[in-house]
């Protein structure tokens, strides 16, 4: 019988130990992993249950191809290689659901219309932290991340979410990561340095 793992394990594997990844190994990710993956990320919270996160994994030779025609040319080898890069998104038109998922507030919906640039920031806030969590999920999953922000968004947006009221937000690379491929890790800032308590 296989032991929990520890919380310092758990610690080493999301924090302190987990590096962003640009070369991979030749690993397949299964369907079935990806929904687990979710299944985990949509539990992190957001404003008011917003949940602007929109999501495509694009795993095909062809779709990885697509995508990498819209990313800036450091990043083509990284979304060529990678086993699956997720597209991670925000609808503009979150609002619309809120009566939904959000229904102990009624008129909740009513903080957006006609506030295009209140929208966009709690769209861009929100799905920012989805993507977080997606990437946590994916690390406690045993799964490397590789997030990507250099990249054309009108493309991507033409590309994948034509059509729609999403916009992209960033990339992430997803997989086995190859460890020979990482260069020595980058400083972090001390507490002092960037916190105070007040």
């Amino acid at each position: 019988m296989m032991s929990e793992p520890t919380l310092e394990a758990i610690t080493k594997r999301l924090f302190s130990e987990a590096r962003s990844f640009g070369g991979w190994l030749p690993q397949t990710l299964s369907p079935e992993t990806l929904l687990q993956l979710y299944s985990l990320a949509q539990w992190g919270p957001t404003s008011m249950n917003s949940q602007p996160m929109r999501l495509k994994f694009a795993q095909s030779d062809s779709s990885r191809k697509k995508l990498s025609t819209c990313v800036d040319a450091g990043n083509v080898g990284k979304v060529l290689s990678a086993p699956v890069v997720a597209i991670i998104g925000m609808d503009l038109n979150f609002p619309a659901t809120l009566t939904e998922l959000f229904p102990h507030k009624a008129e909740a919906k009513n903080y957006y219309i006609g506030n295009a640039e209140k929208t966009f920031a709690t769209a861009l806030r929100n799905s920012s932290l989805q993507g977080a969590y997606l990437m946590l999920a994916a690390r406690l999953l045993g799964l490397d991340c590789g997030p990507m922000s250099g990249f054309d968004h009108a493309a991507v947006d033409q590309a994948f979410w034509s059509g729609s009221a999403v916009k992209t937000n960033f990339l992430c690379a997803l997989g086995y990561g190859d460890h020979a491929s990482l260069k020595p890790r980058g400083k972090r800032y001390r507490f002092e340095e960037i916190a105070e308590i007040l």
